[in-house]
């Protein structure tokens, strides 16, 4: 079993700001990527990404 932590995921959908809690292994954009695909549409624009530490 892998430790996780909780981070908060700030990101544009659709131009929209946006902001998600996840438990994710590290603080990486690519498995704040996957914790997003896993929520929204694939026809869903996601940008402007930023993965922070949960308060």
């Amino acid at each position: 079993m892998t430790a996780t932590t909780k981070y908060v995921i700030k990101y544009k959908l659709n131009g929209e700001r946006r902001f998600e809690f996840a438990q994710l292994t590290s603080n990486s954009l690519e498995e704040a990527k996957q914790a997003l695909a896993k929520i929204h549409d694939a026809s869903d624009e996601i940008t402007d990404i930023t993965v922070s530490k949960a308060l």
